[in-house]
């Protein structure tokens, strides 16, 4: 086990070590160990390798100009340099929090930035001003549209933060694919094999590899086939992409360029530029009083826990799991598989920084 403060230090001096301001590096490093503490090891620490060889291969800007490029009341565009989406990230959604507060929604579309961690990071960020938050990104291509072979959408989570008043935070965060590249990423590293329904191999067929997409299959979108309501997920992937890249004139499709960890796939770009997100802030009290609202919400909530559940289980809220598991690491620390440990080791060894 591994404390978080541990983590957070060393990702943090990392990060410095490649060319980042001190104020830059402390967040991502905040952004990737809040990943691992919520329970969400495939976009924690996992994935510092990774934005180091982004640097080295001149995708990564470490002292990135984050700029407006066009802009209306409630809306904006922002070019993010090339920078460390975990920067970018909070500094669009702070843009959208401003836009709101003066015309009650703000939005914000994202281009020539870099992944940007976990989505529910950068929703929460608006429900500090009693607003909700929304936060989506599209990635590279890994996914097969219902019926297809080729490879056209990334993972492209949404993720939805609305507060409470005495509840905890309602926070929706997932994948529109059965689930996220990483967690592959975690089975190849054990050597163990997926379920069912996650990927499909290069002929089309379901699969239990968990190499499968490496060797030319895809993985699958939310509700695996089309019996099981697979165009759902493809539908919302869609939107994802269409918000991040083609509104924000990222390049999008095919052409959205892969994480530096996806080392068989290619960075193919010319629809636009770098990497796009999505954020949305929306003052609740552009629509009714928010102390009104939260206490509502948590007639909601406390009504949905009392909901009477199968036998073994109980019915959680969105969110509920990662809290609960926040709390557990933040007593005990938080396990990183060998793996995982050398990968980092290694980096302290470039870096001269001691894990």
């Amino acid at each position: 086990m591994i404390t978080a403060n541990q983590l957070r230090s060393f990702t943090e001096q990392i990060f410095i070590a490649i060319g980042c301001s001190e104020t830059d590096a402390r967040l991502a490093a905040d952004v990737l160990v809040s990943a691992d503490l919520r329970g969400v090891d495939s976009h924690g620490v996992a994935r510092l390798p990774g934005y180091v060889r982004l640097y080295d291969i001149g995708r990564l800007n470490p002292q990135p100009h984050i700029k407006i490029v066009h802009e209306s009341p409630s809306t904006a565009v922002v070019d993010g340099d090339r920078g460390l989406g975990l920067v970018v990230g909070p500094w669009a959604m702070q843009v959208a929090i401003e836009k709101a507060r003066i015309a009650g929604t703000g939005w914000v579309a994202v281009r020539n930035s870099n992944h940007f961690g976990i989505a529910g990071y950068h929703a929460l960020l608006a429900t500090e001003h009693d607003m909700i938050g929304q936060a989506m990104t599209h990635a590279a291509p890994l996914v097969a549209p219902t019926f297809s072979l080729d490879k056209l959408l990334g993972t492209n989570p949404i993720a939805v933060a609305i507060p409470a008043a005495t509840e905890p935070t309602f926070l929706a965060d997932f994948a529109s694919t059965a689930v996220a590249y990483g967690k592959l990423e975690i089975l190849q590293r054990k050597g163990q094999n997926i379920p069912e329904g996650w990927a499909q191999n290069a002929e089309g067929q379901p699969t239990t590899d968990a190499n499968a997409v490496r060797n030319g299959g895809a993985l699958l979108p939310l509700g695996t086939d089309r019996e099981h309501g697979s165009h759902k997920g493809y539908g919302l992937g869609a939107i994802v992409d269409i918000f991040s890249g083609v509104l924000s004139g990222a390049n999008y499709g095919p052409w959205v360029p892969p994480f530096a960890t996806a080392g068989f796939m290619k960075a193919d770009e010319g629809v636009g530029v770098g990497t796009g997100h999505f954020f949305g802030a929306m003052r609740i009290d552009a629509f009714r009083p928010a102390d009104e609202f939260k206490t509502h919400m948590d007639t909601w909530i406390q009504r949905f826990r009392q909901a009477k559940a199968m036998e073994g289980h109980q019915v959680l809220i969105p969110g509920d799991p990662e809290r609960m598991m926040e709390a557990e690491r933040l007593a005990s620390g938080i396990p990183v598989v060998e793996p995982v440990i050398k990968s980092l080791e290694e980096l302290g060894e470039r870096f001269g920084v001691k894990l």
